[in-house]
């Protein structure tokens, strides 16, 4: 070989190295923020399913407040109360 073909070869190999180090560090990069995504939809999950909790705790705390309220009459509270049994049968056939 001569001179300027062993250069070549060395810049070659130089070359190769460097474009082996960044393909690892783009994979680490890359391990990395996939960790990241799978945390942060693993919380989004968390605060969705606390969001709905709440959500059924607020309905229910209206659910008894209006039956519970002075200024209801017994009727009202009645058809609430008939709307609700009518829902959960619902679920539970949804269920089925």
């Amino acid at each position: 070989m001569t001179d300027e073909n062993s250069k070549l070869l060395v810049d070659l190999e130089v070359r190769i190295k460097q474009l082996l180090f960044l393909c690892d560090s783009l994979k680490d990069e890359n391990d990395r923020l996939k960790t990241e995504i799978r945390l942060r939809q693993d919380h989004i999950d968390e605060a969705t399913k606390n969001l709905k909790e709440l959500k059924t705790k607020y309905d229910s705390l209206k659910t008894v407040r209006t039956i519970t309220a002075a200024s209801v009459d017994v009727d009202t509270a009645k058809l609430k109360l008939s709307k609700l049994v009518r829902e959960v049968d619902k679920c539970i056939n949804l269920l089925k």
